[in-house]
C-alpha cells in the first residue's frame, strides 16, 4: 500500500556540470581525455595525390589477377563504385598505401573469407544462445551512427563455463566462428559509402576477464579481425580496467602507431557510465553498464530520448514532471552512473490538502543496480518528483531519465 504524508514544497535542482580537477594517474587521464581521432575521408576527391594512385595500382593488380572477380559484402571489389572505393582504401589504409603489401592482404583475405564461408556465417545457427546479449553482442549506436560492439569475457571466470565453451580445439573453433558471426552482423549495418558509417565502435569490458585461461581465444580472435577486417573499428573503448593495466599498456605503448593510440579510450572500474555517455547516449547504452537499454527495448523500434543530468558531491537533485491528468500512466526510466546514493519516487497532487503518495519509498541504491523502470497511475491530477540524493558523496556521477505518460482510455 502507498505510504502518505503531508504535502510539502520541493525545491528543483538545476544541475548543472562542473569540470573535474587535474588527475595525474595515467588510468584518470585516459578516462578523462576524449581521442583526438577522425575518421579518415572515403572520398576520392579528398585524397592526396600519391593516395589515389596507390588506390588505382591496388585496382590494377587486382585486374591482373585471379581474383578479379572478388567481393566482400555483397560489394565486388572492381564494381568502379564508391563502395568498392571504400572497401580497398581500407585495405591500403592498414598498410599505410604500400600497394604490394594491402594487395597480398586483399588476396589472403579473400581466400580465407571464401574457406571460412563468412558470407553466410550470419544465417547459421551455432547454438550459443547463452552468450548472446553476454560475451560479444550488437548494441544500439553511438552518437554519431556507428554500430556499437560490446565485448565481455568474465563470464568465463567461472571453470564450468569455461569447459563448455573452450574445452577442446574443435569448441574453440566453433566459438571463434560464433565470433566471427556477431561481427559480420555489425558490418552488415555499415554504409560502404564516403561520408557515411564505414566502421564500428568496440566496447571491451576487462572486468572478471580471466586473462591467462583465455590468451589462447584473444590471440586467435586479434589475429583473425586484424588480418581480415581492416579499418573497421573507429574507436575502441575499454572500461573497468584494472589498476595493473596501466603498467601492461605503458609497456606496449611504444610499440603502437599514434594513429591506433588515438582510437583508445581507457576507463577505470566505478567510471563506466561516464566515459560511455561522451560517446552513446544514455538510451542506448546497456543497463548493465549504467544506460536505459534492456535488450528487450531493441526489438520495439528506435528507443525514446533520455535527458542527461549530473548530480554533483553533496547535492540533492529533484526532477518533477507536472501536468499529469488523473488516471493517466506515467512509466518513467531513471538511472545514476555508479549509483551508491538515495533514490526515491513521490506523486505530488495539484489539490490543496491532498497528500503526497509515496511511490518508490527513498532507499540506498547500491553501485551494481541496474536502471529503475516503473509506473503509476494516479487518481487525481498533480505531478511526479524523482529524487536522487548524494549528499553523502563529493563525487560527481552522471545520470539521465525519461518517461511517457498515457492518458486514460476511458475518457
Amino acid at each position: 500500500m502507498d505510504q502518505k504524508t503531508p504535502l510539502q514544497t520541493h525545491p528543483e535542482a538545476s544541475p548543472k556540470p562542473n569540470k573535474k580537477s587535474f588527475v595525474t594517474t595515467f588510468m584518470e587521464a585516459t578516462t578523462l581525455r576524449t581521442p583526438s581521432f577522425k575518421e579518415d575521408t572515403y572520398f576520392v576527391s579528398q585524397l592526396k595525390s600519391s593516395e589515389k594512385k596507390a588506390l588505382q595500382e591496388l585496382k590494377d593488380k587486382l585486374m591482373g589477377s585471379e581474383a578479379s572477380d572478388g567481393s566482400m559484402w555483397g560489394v565486388p571489389l572492381l564494381g568502379n563504385d564508391e563502395k568498392a572505393d571504400v572497401i580497398l582504401l581500407k585495405f591500403l589504409r592498414a598498410r599505410d598505401f604500400r600497394v604490394p603489401d594491402a594487395f597480398a592482404m586483399l588476396l589472403k583475405c579473400l581466400a580465407w573469407r571464401k574457406e571460412f564461408g563468412a558470407d553466410g556465417v550470419v544465417e547459421e545457427d551455432l547454438g550459443f544462445k547463452e552468450l548472446e546479449g553476454v560475451v560479444a553482442y550488437m548494441h544500439g549506436f553511438d552518437k554519431q551512427g556507428h554500430p556499437v560492439c560490446y565485448n565481455a569475457y568474465g563470464v568465463f571466470k567461472d571453470r564450468d563455463m569455461y569447459e563448455r565453451i573452450f574445452g577442446d580445439d574443435e569448441k574453440l573453433k566453433k566459438f571463434l566462428r560464433w565470433r566471427v558471426q556477431v561481427l559480420e552482423r555489425g558490418i552488415n549495418a555499415l554504409h560502404f559509402k564516403p561520408g557515411g558509417i564505414n566502421s564500428i565502435i568496440q566496447v571491451t569490458d576487462l572486468k572478471d576477464m580471466p586473462k591467462r585461461e583465455l590468451r589462447v581465444a584473444s590471440n586467435q580472435i586479434l589475429s583473425l579481425f586484424q588480418d581480415n577486417y581492416p579499418e573497421m573499428v573507429a574507436r575502441k573503448v575499454f572500461i573497468n580496467v584494472p589498476w595493473y593495466f596501466s603498467a601492461l599498456y605503458s609497456v606496449f605503448s611504444p610499440f603502437l602507431t599514434q594513429r591506433t593510440k588515438s582510437k583508445f579510450v581507457i576507463s577505470k572500474e566505478g567510471n563506466v557510465a561516464e566515459t560511455l555517455y561522451k560517446f552513446i547516449r544514455p538510451e542506448d547504452v546497456p543497463v548493465q553498464y549504467g544506460g536505459l537499454s534492456r535488450l528487450s527495448d531493441l526489438q520495439n523500434g528506435p528507443p525514446k530520448p533520455a535527458s542527461e543530468f549530473t548530480v554533483k558531491g553533496g547535492e540533492k537533485v529533484n526532477i518533477q514532471i507536472e501536468g499529469i491528468e488523473a488516471d493517466a500512466t506515467i512509466t518513467w526510466d531513471i538511472v545514476v552512473g555508479g549509483w551508491d546514493l538515495e533514490y526515491s519516487a513521490e506523486f505530488v497532487p495539484n489539490a490543496e490538502g491532498s497528500y503526497i503518495i509515496q511511490v518508490d519509498k527513498p532507499r540506498k541504491v547500491m553501485p551494481s543496480e541496474e536502471a529503475i523502470h516503473n509506473s503509476f497511475t494516479p487518481r487525481e491530477a498533480g505531478k511526479m518528483v524523482f529524487s536522487v540524493d548524494n549528499s553523502a558523496s563529493r563525487r560527481r556521477k552522471v545520470a539521465a531519465y525519461r518517461y511517457i505518460v498515457r492518458k486514460s482510455a476511458s475518457i
